[in-house]
């Protein structure tokens, strides 16, 4: 863990890009923290001193095993953990990396979070920006975000890259850049993130729930009767003359629409 001294020389390195973290405040909608993230890489003022953020330490603390437990529990090893990478064309861009994935070098993203209301879905949105702009950094197709909640629960997600975000996020970035070496006052620029596309990763057993319960039953009693009815809803149609626009018969009509495509519905009884 970084002393006072590393700390104040992390800071002062800091102030020469826009790092992942940075990218979270500069796409989010809180306009204090924006202004006060130029006035730090303005150097008008002091970052906030972080070796007294709780939830902060402990995700510093924790990210060696979150890293460890991640490469124990899928095979695959981290590489590069804490390597600063620049873009190579944009020089005010950077990433600070938690780590790599060897074999498929994909950005890897260890945090801990609290478990009351944690979800998958929020996770992915909240450090969207930083995963993002990370791949974007370091040319990467994929991001995998490594949780540990303080719940004891380790979940593990593959977030792709996204052109479109990615777009927005580079033009706010670079907006914000300039507002630092003009000192125009930087504005929030209200890019929505997008929704998050998770792999699927895990198995739930939904046996606890209710209302699972009573929608297998349904499932499970009316499935038979859905494949008959679907082959029945087949035989019809090849029944059905090719030049005759409507048939019907025994409760059900047959109607074609222009397209060709013939749909049924029960006939009421004269």
């Amino acid at each position: 863990m970084l002393g006072r001294a590393g700390q104040i020389e992390k800071s002062v390195d800091r102030r020469a890009f826009i790092g992942g973290s940075d990218a979270r405040i500069v796409m989010g909608d809180d306009e204090a923290a924006l202004l006060r993230l130029w006035r730090e890489k303005r150097g008008e003022v002091e970052p906030d001193d972080l070796l007294n953020n709780l939830i902060v330490q402990l995700g510093t603390a924790t990210e060696d095993l979150n890293r460890r437990w991640y490469e124990r529990n899928t095979g695959q090893i981290v590489t590069g953990a804490q390597r600063r990478i620049f873009h190579p064309v944009k020089r005010w861009m950077a990433a600070t990396l938690d780590g790599m994935v060897e074999a498929t070098g994909a950005v890897f993203e260890a945090k801990f979070m609290l478990p009351w209301s944690f979800s998958e879905e929020g996770a992915a949105e909240k450090h969207m920006a930083q995963l993002q702009h990370n791949m974007w950094v370091t040319a990467s197709r994929t991001a995998v975000l490594s949780i540990i909640t303080g719940g004891g629960k380790w979940v593990e997600m593959t977030i792709p890259a996204d052109p479109l975000y990615q777009h927005l996020l580079i033009t706010a970035e670079k907006k914000f850049w300039r507002c630092v070496e003009t000192g125009e006052t930087p504005h929030l620029f209200g890019v929505e993130p997008p929704k998050p596309r998770i792999e699927a990763v895990r198995t739930v057993d939904m046996s606890a729930s209710n209302s699972w319960a009573e929608f297998a039953g349904v499932f499970c009693r009316t499935r038979a009767a859905f494949l008959d009815h679907e082959a029945a809803k087949g035989e019809l149609k090849k029944l059905v003359p090719e030049d005759a626009k409507e048939a019907k018969g025994h409760g059900v009509r047959a109607k074609r629409s222009k397209s060709g495509a013939i749909s049924f519905e029960l006939q009421a009884a004269e």
